[in-house]
């Protein structure tokens, strides 16, 4: 059944509106995750915030976004992706719509309720790129995987444009409460959308994995083989074998981590520092950061035609090199000005090409280097250790520049070039891990993938290049 899938050549409406919906659902999910970096440029000020209280408050999503993607994804290859699709847009965004009650120097309210706003995001972001994955063509599944990531700067750039021009008018804790509404919204655009084929065949409910393919292809359900229990192996899962596929393991948690500290601990503080640096109005900090979104979405789209184009380890050590040489001329330059237009801010946007772009890479890779039985779990386990990032990218900038300095606008920010060199090391470790331990999955289709990491494992590891040759017929 899963063959007639891989000989598709162009996608159906159907499969295009599974695309969209996810588009949709990945920006909003961003919109609420970062709300939090727009907010604190507005109550650094008043609240006389230290930058290591500052920190506590943007690391603490990053804590629940651990937990919430380890857990969710294990419960998405359990119950299935629909339903915790469902679960976790609704987790983020009540959680995101409770911070409107936040107290006059509620920092710890803050911190608290963010917890459980990256519980949810992290949950969705490893459940999200897997459903898309499993409607579409190996053919396609790479350019599509990295399209759906494309839109994901749109959320922020959401957030940026409502704190540059409607803060003044509905305050920030307008902010959260607009936060709500991504609830109402995926849920109406996901509700007619059917629980994935691949998760269905697995569960042995081959008839409804028959319907729901059929659905996505536009065809009669009969028109397709009906599966059988010798096409598909029933596995359960356990933590325990995400440790019997190493290489999988090293790629994608480590690759995730470095990318995740890295473009955490930039985009989370960008709009406080540029208060701090540039010395100009919060609003105008949140108009700055747009900008760089921009750059990011077209990062996001150079990096989907790079992994088809170059393959995902070339494509993933472009995005870690790339992204660490830029982030150590934004430091060095951070003071300086080009024609009265800050270079700091000009670096930051070319940076955002490479670190928030590359993540059209790292996403959909890290659910591709997982066997079928344990893609949601796999990919959850990366993007949950990846979130350590989350954690030790704003923390680390906050020590390195002076956790118990007060914030204030115009403030002197005399350790900005060791605390970039710090995140940028982190994206150059990504890099090198992408491209020298990386498995190459280009243009080969889920079944080979699965076959390729169950071969027996002993003696000595193929070069990737050699595998991808001997899987694909040839090239990389």
């Amino acid at each position: 059944m899963f063959e007639v899938l891989d000989r598709q050549t162009t996608l159906t409406g159907n499969q295009k509106k599974i695309v969209v919906a996810a588009i949709i659902g990945g920006a909003l999910e961003f919109f609420d995750y970062f709300l939090i970096g727009f907010v604190l440029a507005f109550i650094i000020g008043p609240w006389q915030l230290t930058y290591g209280q500052s920190a506590v408050i943007l690391l603490s999503s990053g804590i629940g976004a651990m937990l919430g993607a380890a857990i969710w994804g294990w419960v998405a290859d359990r119950i299935g992706r629909r339903k915790v699709f469902i679960a976790t847009v609704l987790n983020f965004s009540l959680a995101t719509g409770l911070l409107y009650f936040t107290p006059e120097n509620g920092w710890l309210y803050l911190t608290v309720m963010r917890f459980f706003v990256g519980f949810g995001v992290g949950g969705l972001y490893c459940v999200d790129l897997p459903l898309v994955q499993e409607f579409v063509p190996s053919s396609k599944r790479g350019f599509v995987s990295g399209l759906v990531t494309v839109f994901i700067p749109i959320g922020v750039g959401i957030g940026a444009l409502l704190a540059g021009y409607l803060t003044p008018l509905i305050g920030w804790q307008g902010l959260f409460a607009i936060g709500v509404l991504p609830a109402f919204l995926t849920l109406l655009v996901r509700i007619w959308v059917p629980e994935s084929p691949r998760w269905l065949a697995r569960m042995g409910r081959y008839e409804e994995a028959r319907t729901s393919l059929a659905w996505a292809l536009q065809v009669e359900p009969q028109s397709l083989p009906l599966p059988t229990a010798a096409d598909v192996a029933e596995r359960r899962t356990s933590w325990l074998e995400l440790f019997k596929y190493p290489r999988s393991l090293i790629v994608s948690w480590l690759g995730n981590l470095g990318a995740q500290t890295g473009v955490y601990g930039v985009t989370l503080w960008a709009p406080t520092l540029f208060v701090a640096i540039l010395n100009i109005a919060p609003t105008e900090a949140s108009k700055m950061v747009f900008v760089i979104t921009l750059g990011g979405m077209v990062g996001r789209v150079g990096f989907s035609w790079f992994s088809e184009r170059l393959g995902r380890r070339v494509s993933g050590g472009l995005l870690g090199f790339g992204a660490a040489v830029l982030l150590v001329l934004a430091g060095i330059f951070h003071d300086a000005f080009l024609a009265g237009i800050s270079v700091y801010w000009l670096l930051l946007i070319a940076a955002a090409f490479f670190a928030d772009g590359g993540f059209a890479v790292v996403g959909p890779y890290a659910a591709e280097v997982w066997p079928a039985h344990l893609r949601t779990s796999g990919m959850g386990s990366a993007y949950g250790f990846g979130g350590i990032g989350k954690i030790i990218g704003p923390l680390g900038l906050a020590l390195i520049i002076g956790a118990s300095d007060v914030l204030k606008p115009g403030a002197p920010v005399d350790n900005i070039v060791p605390a970039f060199i710090y995140l940028a090391s982190w994206f150059a470790m990504a890099g090198a891990v992408y491209f020298f331990l990386g498995i190459e999955t280009r243009g080969r289709s889920i079944e080979e993938i699965d076959r390729s990491l169950d071969e027996p494992r002993a003696g000595p590891a193929l070069p990737p290049t050699v595998s991808a040759v001997q899987h694909t017929g040839g090239g990389q």
